[in-house]
């Protein structure tokens, strides 16, 4: 028996959970696993009503949680940057969810802007460094607001921090035994301080993995071999900045946002996943949003507990229902939000 903290969050957020959810009951009834759910409420409209985003009580009580399934978080009223910082990173940082894994694969009947790539083309999956970099808030302003303004933002990469998502990248290639190849995502030739220091942990930490071929890329001529020559790729293993950006374009190259899921993990701790989408706010309540990227997370959501037959059900019966669809985007797929969890979940 699971225990799953559920954030349905904003816009679309409930109803691609719900989806999700539907989908993680099919697989429980089969496979003899249970699960049990809590609602929490945070998100755009909780803030409006009561000024909280996700306090420390909350931290606290998502500890002792299995898992941490997510919908979207972000609302057209709220100003950005505050439940943001005040959900999503308050969330990473304080559980120590120190990897974003974003698998990034291309399945059958789903549309790729990439000329002449098919699924066997694109398979690929990033490892991103998810609690330090320009993400930790370190800096401040001077003279705000005059025309002698200054903002200094600092770019953080500590040995601990490094090396745990190293070692991960390196175990996880390991394990997915598909290309045994880790990329190393960075920019060394001008972040000479920082990213001198993810290349000198890269390269200690793969001499203790001699069955895994090592790779570099700079993040401009990784986004480059992405879009040209996409198959190159097994795993890559990036700082927190570069990855926020390769794994939005490695969304697009898979087909869109409404098929890509991702994770982000405490591997000795509570992972939270969540489809890679932002709340579509205009699709909310229409049963138009495309859930498949709610069913991915939970289909993640299942390897990490360990329920890997399960979780290869979920995928195989998504991939059918992909097979059936007109298309990923919203309102064009032939099929309702809600006819889409019900069609997985049945082939389940």
């Amino acid at each position: 028996m699971y225990n799953i903290a559920v954030i349905p969050g904003d816009g679309t957020g409930p109803e691609v959970v719900r989806e999700g959810v539907k989908v993680l009951n099919a697989a429980a009834s089969k496979f003899k696993i249970e699960f049990k759910y809590k609602e929490f409420p945070y998100g755009g409209e909780h803030y409006m009503k009561t000024g909280e985003t996700l306090p420390d009580s909350a931290v606290d009580e998502l500890r002792t949680f299995d898992s941490i399934f997510l919908g979207a978080i972000g609302h057209p009223d709220v100003k950005p940057g505050i439940l943001e910082t005040g959900i999503l990173l308050k969330a990473r940082f304080s559980l120590d969810q120190y990897i974003n894994l974003r698998p990034v694969k291309l399945y059958p009947n789903v549309e790729t802007p990439l000329a002449n790539k098919k699924p066997e083309d694109i398979d690929f999956v990033v490892v991103r460094e998810n609690t330090e970099d320009l993400y930790i808030g370190s800096g401040g302003f001077l003279r705000k607001n005059t025309p002698h303004e200054v903002a200094l933002q600092e770019m953080v990469a500590t040995r601990f921090g490094v090396e745990r998502c190293v070692r991960y990248a390196f175990e996880y290639t390991r394990k997915r035994n598909k290309g045994k190849k880790l990329t190393l995502c960075a920019k060394t030739n001008v972040l000479i301080f920082a990213h001198d220091l993810w290349w000198r942990t890269f390269q200690e930490v793969a001499k203790e993995y001699p069955d895994i071929k090592t790779d570099y890329a700079h993040v401009d001529a990784t986004t480059m071999w992405m879009v040209k020559n996409p198959e190159w790729f097994d795993v890559i293993v990036t700082p927190n900045m570069f990855g926020d950006i390769i794994t939005d374009l490695g969304a697009m190259i898979q087909g869109g946002m409404g098929i890509a899921a991702g994770g982000n993990l405490n591997p000795e701790g509570v992972s939270m996943f969540e489809p890679i989408g932002g709340s579509a706010p205009k699709y909310t309540n229409m049963n138009v949003i495309n859930p498949m990227a709610a069913i991915f997370a939970a289909q993640m959501m299942l390897e990490s507990l360990g329920e890997a037959r399960a979780a290869a059900a979920v995928e195989a019966s998504a991939i059918n229902v992909i097979g059936q669809m007109k298309s990923q985007a919203a309102g064009k797929m032939g099929f309702s939000t809600t006819e889409i969890g019900d069609m997985v979940a049945k082939g389940v």
